[in-house]
């Protein structure tokens, strides 16, 4: 999972158009003053442990809270952080679960739908710890084997095929059989 947090005044959202993957809404538009904005992606390999997708999410959010001292979050999901997304269901699953989840530590939580086209407005704070990006790991412990020099995604070694669109190359590279990256 890929996260862009930035520590906002104000965040604004309208849904503008479905997609064939839009959550039903009620509310078309919101905003949320004085909160973390969290534009999620949500990634292939994230389908292998959601559950521990949204608890290392969770852990890592509440970290960069207690640093900023703020108790406002808005989840804005945002497929633009990675090129392997996630499923829409294994998607929508894990952002639901990180609202749950950090709802329970006692943090007030709004979300942007899912799978609608949005306008958005946003006013940073523009101090050195407003913006973070962060990558939250799929698998148990803390870190991955690699990280893929093609295209940059953490990942083990067993499921090099299914994150990288080079992963072939990038296994001749390792095993020192091809020259440079095309």
């Amino acid at each position: 999972m890929r996260i862009l947090s930035i520590h906002a005044d104000r965040m604004w959202y309208r849904a503008t158009k479905k997609t064939k993957m839009a959550e039903q809404i009620t509310e078309k538009e919101d905003c949320m003053e004085e909160c973390v904005v969290l534009f999620c992606c949500v990634e292939k390999l994230d389908e292998k442990n959601p559950a521990h997708v949204i608890e290392s999410a969770k852990q890592s959010v509440l970290v960069r809270l207690e640093k900023l001292k703020v108790d406002r979050v808005l989840i804005y999901p945002y497929a633009h952080l990675t090129s392997t997304l996630g499923s829409p269901a294994v998607s929508l699953e894990i952002l639901t679960g990180l609202e749950k989840a950090l709802k329970d530590e006692g943090i007030t939580v709004k979300r942007a739908p899912f799978g609608w086209y949005k306008q958005f407005e946003i006013r940073g704070k523009g101090h050195p710890l407003a913006d973070l990006s962060m990558t939250i790991c799929p698998y148990e412990g803390t870190e991955c084997d690699f990280t893929c020099p093609y295209c940059h995604h953490p990942f083990k070694e067993a499921d090099a095929e299914h994150v990288c669109p080079g992963a072939a190359v990038c296994g001749q590279m390792q095993e020192g059989k091809a020259g440079k990256i095309p």
